[in-house]
């Protein structure tokens, strides 16, 4: 048995789920993945996976062996590449989970910029605001807004987001412009955004000088992504509380109004995250250096010109 070529089918087969799309991707037959996968749990008198007829599901000894087969693996191909001709040109898939506000309004009107810098790079984006596991979705960072509570998550703080409190023109005439932040605890809707695996709906937050309010607004729907909160804002749905160069184009727009802006929200950070035992290899380096500078460049943007958009 050729442990190491093992090792890189059993890593493919955990990241695709099935040995049908590792064999696709491997470009080899599912007969060989299926013997070489075999091979290895022979070798080392363990159960890596489980399987059923719908899916592959890895145990925890397969588990254990992935993270650190993943982290050999990737060491071993930035030794190869460091020794290659190419070593100034980093190469690969990097695997990134973010938020859609971000990847919409941020990272994909500069993706022309990054593969300009790295053409051998391939981004593979998991648009959404849920919680992944890093291992089993061979995720390589992921962009997080608040102070991350797992403690097995290396994290790199990028920015602090600044958060302002919006609502629709259409709103606005039928619901009256609130002066107060207390004025939105009568009669007054909220959108109501959560977090899946919290499930709560967050309440608006407002600071001025030293005065501190919250407000729990009523709300006729709730969401967890942030596109679809922003969306019902516009729709005229209730009050939001957005980070404010992500919806630069809808305030312009005349779709949004900023509403007491004498009351803004204590900023949020921002952290770019990844796992501790997940090697940060050059591929991913590159781009965590370059995602860190452009929410920058963006965030400082929208300081300076908040009557006119300079993200484009």
């Amino acid at each position: 048995m050729d442990q190491l070529s093992a090792m890189r089918v059993f890593t493919r087969v955990v990241e695709t789920g099935n040995f049908s799309k590792a064999a696709t991707s491997l470009k080899m037959p599912k007969t060989t993945v299926t013997t070489s996968v075999q091979a290895l749990e022979a070798h080392l008198g363990t159960k890596l996976l489980n399987r059923t007829t719908r899916q592959v599901v890895v145990t925890t000894d397969g588990a254990l062996y992935y993270e650190r087969a993943s982290r050999l693996l990737s060491e071993l191909d930035e030794l190869d590449g460091s020794l290659s001709s190419s070593q100034a040109q980093p190469s690969g898939k990097v695997r990134v989970a973010l938020s859609g506000a971000f990847a919409d309004r941020i990272i994909m009107p500069a993706m022309c910029d990054f593969h300009t810098r790295y053409p051998q790079i391939q981004l593979e984006f998991d648009i959404g605001d849920r919680i992944v596991d890093y291992i089993a979705e061979n995720i390589d960072c992921a962009l997080r807004a608040g102070t991350p509570s797992d403690q097995s998550l290396v994290a790199r703080k990028v920015a602090d987001l600044e958060l302002r409190t919006y609502a629709s023109p259409r709103y606005l005439q039928k619901m009256g412009v609130p002066t107060h932040p207390r004025d939105l605890e009568t009669g007054h809707f909220g959108v109501g955004y959560m977090k899946a695996y919290e499930g709560r709906v967050f309440p608006l937050e407002f600071r001025r000088d030293d005065e501190e309010v919250q407000v729990q607004l009523d709300y006729v729907t709730s969401v967890n992504e942030f596109r679809s909160y922003v969306a019902a804002a516009v729709a005229g749905i209730g009050i939001a509380q957005a980070i404010a160069f992500t919806v630069r184009d809808a305030v312009d727009r005349g779709e949004l109004v900023e509403i007491l802006p004498d009351w803004p929200r204590d900023p949020i950070p921002l952290y770019i995250v990844y796992p501790q035992t997940r090697h940060l290899s050059n591929k991913v380096r590159v781009f965590v250096d370059w995602l860190a500078k452009l929410l920058q460049d963006a965030q400082n943007c929208e300081k300076q010109l908040s009557a006119t958009s300079c993200v484009s």
